[in-house]
């Protein structure tokens, strides 16, 4: 018992302590081919989220990728078949914006601050590994 509680508690150290690096700071989402078309054929597809969480320094730019049949607009950007969009942020806040993938017709984006004290990388670090899901 003492071994699984001083293995727990190293763990949680770690977590808490250690530096986070992330692969890419890109986060990526796809609006596959077809989304249009069921649209207008009265799906209620959700191919987005609603809201998007990203955390500066780590996972900071959005990358969206338009598979689709015709153009799909996201904020500023008209992304023609096949084109993709990235979108870099650099102030921790929450943005709204125009989305045609959506069938609300908007997207909101909240980047959060990186985690600097030990309890905002253990925060961030458990909300990872809950988005991850590796125990599905």
């Amino acid at each position: 018992m003492a071994v699984v509680a001083a293995g727990l508690l190293a763990a949680t150290g770690w977590a808490a302590f250690a530096p986070i690096e992330a692969a890419s700071r890109e986060e990526l989402f796809e609006i596959p081919k077809g989304t249009w078309a069921r649209r207008m054929s009265g799906d209620p597809v959700e191919i987005l989220p609603s809201e998007v969480r990203l955390t500066l320094g780590l996972r900071d730019v959005l990358h969206l990728r338009n598979l689709d049949d015709v153009p799909q607009v996201f904020g500023p950007a008209l992304m023609m078949p096949g084109q993709s969009f990235q979108l870099p942020f650099e102030v921790a806040s929450s943005y709204q914006f125009a989305c045609t993938a959506h069938a609300s017709g908007q997207m909101t984006v909240v980047v959060e601050p990186r985690p600097e004290t030990p309890w905002a990388r253990l925060r961030w670090r458990g909300l990872e590994l809950w988005k991850a899901k590796p125990w599905r």
